[in-house]
Order: C-alpha cells, then structure tokens, then sequence
C-alpha cells in the first residue's frame, strides 16, 4: 500500500475539476438594503415572481432564475415609476437649474449629477432603496489604481487612460455649473415627481434559463476587452474574445527593417493598422494580411497593393509571416505571464478595493493566456506541416 494516497488517480481528478466547476450561489433577498430596495419597488408598482438578487462564485452580484424560464418568456417589466430617466431629473428640484443653464447638459451629466445630489440628501432621498445597492467600487479601468493599470494589456491601457482624461474633462469643464448647485447641497429641498405609469421597461428571455441558474443580460458580440473597458467584468470562455498585437510590438520585432516607417505608413493609410487580433484559432485575416506586405522589400511597392487585397506571397515570404506571427505570440505570452506573476505579487499586498479591480484583469489575463496557447500550438503546427512538405519534395539535381 506504499504510496497510496499520495498519488491522486484520474477518477479523483475529475471529481476535485467538477468541485472546482460548480456555480454557487447565495440569495441576497434577507439582506436589510435588499428588503428596502424591493419595498420601494413595490410600492411603486413593480413585482418580482422569476427572479432574485444572489451572488454568484463566478460571476459575483447577479439575478438567479426561481423557476424554469421559457424563451420568450417575460422576465421583468418596470413601470416608468420605477425608472430613473432624464424626465426624473427635470420634474425634479434640478430642472430649474438645468433648464436655465447657460449650455445644454448632457444626459449623463444630468443623471450623474442627479445621483449625486441624492446620495448627499442620504434619508430624504426618495431614490436612498436604489442608490444603497449602487457598488461603493468600480472595475471598470478608467477607475483603476495606478498599479492595476501597469498590468493590463497595451491597448486596454491606453482606452483606460483615455477614458479616464474624459471623464476628468467632463468635471473640469463643468466646474461652473457645479458650483451653482451650491444652494441645494447647502439646504434640504423638497422634491416633486411626476411619473406615466402606463410606460414600462420590459426585459424577455432569450434562450430561456433553468431554475436556480443566472440569469444575464446580453451585451452583444463583445469581446473581452470591450466589457473590461465599458461594464468593467469579463465573461469567461467568452468566443468573442481575441488579443489584440499593438503597432508598437510590431516595430519592435521589425526595427531592423529600414523600409519599416514606409509600410507602416502604408498600412496606416489603408487602415490596415487598428484591429489586428489574435484568437484560439489562430492570427486574424488582417494580421496575417499586414504581415505578408511587411515581409515584401521596398523594391516590391507596386505589389503592396494587391497583397493587401489578398494576393498571395511567394512560399519563402509566406513562411517568414507565419514565424513572424509566431514570434508575436511568443511576446504576448511572456507580456502575459509577467503580468500575471504581478497581479499574484500585488494581490498579496493591496485593500479590498483594489483585489476587486486586480481580480477582473487577472481573469482577462487568464483568458489571454489560453487564446494565445492555442494559437501558438496552430501555428507550430502550420509551421511543421511546411517544413514537412519541403522535406518531400524531389531535389532538383538529382531529378536532373
């Protein structure tokens, strides 16, 4: 019996992956901020039978099915009552300060600020149900601390921080009407609402739901850097997602191609340069495209062209586009794990607030991981295939 138990059979194995596997799930409803919540829903004319708040292992907050759920079958339906809309704001204490504003507000701007002035009133909020289940921390990057944005991808990063100089220009640039909403913040104010009850927000089911299951809304065919960077989750084993090369790894790898800015400029032009992706099954046709004109000498410009409109490149040239997309895999993976071992590193040392968004990139980074292996094993694969048939063809001399 020596060494029983300290090698774990394929049976084990399977059992601890399906453990690992299983979603679970705890109910929210008995929570004090959810009994509020769904009081002032009710008595605004809103009833909730197929669903209720529970947080899911993988998923965190979310809506569980309490019973089977048909496709097409109505999920949810809020009366205008219930709906926070820039109608809300105007019939509210903000309309007049609105209205009478120098410059027209945006929507969002009206919202946010709306949210604002009533999460200041705290108990004389009518909205106080809905505002005291609003997170308190957001993982959507533009909020990310300094040290969560070193580890995301290139072109996350930089959307981030594009995001984030936006959202700094919209309080800096409204800094004057801010201020003149001084006085509501200073006194209590009394609020008047006037809601059509006969509108509604309804929500139907897709695909339908099993009992006790998670019930989600459909984003689109997003993939996972577009949900990171707009609704701040990522979706496991999402088939929409790939990874992105930037043009700066490009230069990188090519640098020593004295005709590079040229074919750079090139690409530029034909908007060849944004979206060149890698997925689980291999580079994407632009990619692939970008790297066979990259591998063509100056002295070949009047075929660039035509190889961007898809005309295929000598074999030589051909296997060069393959390792070169090899070679970018190779650098997205260390780019990948070095990440990784950061997020690991600073995971061990950070609050809560920051585990949450460290978290969330851990989990793109995962996801990354696993498109990229797959990729790289595609094209070792391709790789060996050519090398393969090159080995089987005849020598030209010895047919002679």
């Amino acid at each position: 019996m020596r060494g029983h138990g300290c090698r774990v059979g394929r049976t084990a194995r399977k059992r601890r992956q399906r453990s690992e596997n299983i979603v679970q799930s705890v109910s929210l409803c008995h929570q004090s901020q959810y009994v509020r919540l769904m009081r002032f829903l009710h008595h605004r004319g809103f009833t909730l039978t197929l669903l209720q708040p529970a947080v899911f292992t993988d998923t965190g907050r979310g809506l569980q099915a309490l019973k089977n759920v048909k496709p097409g079958q109505l999920l949810i339906s809020l009366p205008k009552s219930c709906l926070l809309t820039t109608s809300t704001v105007l019939d509210s204490y903000l309309g007049q300060y609105i209205k009478s504003w120098t410059s027209r507000l945006s929507p969002l701007l009206a919202l946010c600020v709306f949210l604002v002035c009533e999460r200041h009133r705290e108990e004389a909020s009518d909205w106080l149900p809905y505002i005291d289940v609003l997170p308190t921390t957001y993982t959507c990057p533009c909020y990310f601390d300094d040290d969560v944005m070193v580890v995301l991808p290139t072109s996350v990063r930089r959307r981030a921080l594009e995001q984030r100089e936006a959202v700094r220009e919209i309080h800096s640039s409204n800094q004057d009407f801010f201020r003149s909403l001084q006085p509501i913040l200073t006194q209590p104010v009394e609020e008047v609402l006037t809601y059509e009850a006969i509108r509604c927000y309804e929500i139907r089911s897709v695909s339908g739901t099993l009992c006790y299951q998670q019930a989600f809304i459909n984003y689109g065919s997003h993939d996972n850097h577009r949900l990171l960077l707009e609704y701040g989750f990522v979706a496991p084993g999402n088939p929409h997602s790939v990874v992105y090369v930037d043009t700066d790894l490009l230069c990188e790898l090519l640098r020593g191609d004295k005709s590079l800015d040229q074919k750079l400029k090139f690409l530029k032009e034909n908007k060849f340069l944004h979206n060149l992706t890698i997925s689980s099954e291999g580079p994407s046709w632009r990619l692939m495209t970008a790297l066979r004109l990259l591998s063509l000498p100056q002295t070949l410009y009047q075929q660039w062209k035509a190889v961007l409109l898809g005309q295929a490149v000598c074999e030589e040239r051909e296997r060069w586009s393959v390792q070169t997309a090899l070679t970018l895999c190779q650098r997205l993976l260390q780019d990948t794990h070095a990440a990784l071992e950061k997020i690991s590193h600073l995971l061990q040392q950070c609050d809560q607030s920051v585990k949450e968004q460290l978290d969330v990139v851990k989990s793109l980074r995962q996801e990354e991981r696993c498109i990229l292996g797959s990729c790289f094993e595609i094209l070792q694969s391709s790789q060996r295939q050519s090398d393969d048939m090159l080995s089987c063809q005849p020598d030209a001399d010895a047919v002679s």
